[in-house]
Formats: C-alpha cells, structure tokens, sequence
C-alpha cells in the first residue's frame, strides 16, 4: 500500500494558507522521488477524517482541537504530521520517516 497524505481541500481563507502550503510541500516532495501516494482529502469524507484522527497517536494528539493536515501515514502506520516530515527533510532521514528503504543520495544510506 502507497504512503497516503490527508490533506483538506480548503477555500483558502488567509489564516489557511500556511495549511495548503504545507500540503504542496509533502505532495511535490512525494512526485520528485516517485514516491507512490494516495492523497486523501478529509473535508469529502467524515469517515476518512475520523480515521485519521482515530490513527494519529493519543501522544501526538494537540493538547487543544484536532491534528490539522498534513498528516502522513504508511499503510495504517503514523508517520507523523508536516513538523515531522519537514524535520526529516532537513536531517536527509525522510526516507525512514516515511517508511521507505534510503535513497542512494541520503544519510540514512
């Protein structure tokens, strides 16, 4: 099973710009390394979105409201939020973040 990113189709008020951003990020990251994913958008299924939430962590739960996207799963395995993914990027270790075996050009290697 691909990676799948819960992303939320959103009509762009300016406070959720920063949350559309995010979503590109971890979209362009996944399409230039090939890395196959499902992009599954939790504002067109409730029950998609309450398995996300039911997925995430209690850990990883914020103290106030529900996780905002993205979240990042392998499979039904958390991977972690876009703080978490954006980490790993900058430590070159998202291969492992994301559940995949390292690339050539990455630390994890």
């Amino acid at each position: 099973m691909p990676r799948r990113n819960f992303c939320k189709s959103i009509d762009l008020p300016l406070e959720y710009v920063y949350i559309k951003k995010r979503q590109q990020d971890v979209v362009r990251f996944l399409e230039a390394n090939r890395i196959e994913f499902e992009e599954v958008d939790i504002t067109m299924s409730e029950e998609k979105r309450q398995w996300m939430y039911k997925n995430i962590p209690e850990d990883r739960q914020p103290a106030q409201g529900n996780p905002l996207p993205p979240q990042i799963f392998s499979d039904d395995r958390y991977c972690g939020d876009y703080d978490g993914f954006f980490e790993s990027k900058e430590s070159n270790t998202v291969f492992s973040f994301l559940g995949l075996k390292p690339s050539l050009a990455s630390k994890e290697s």
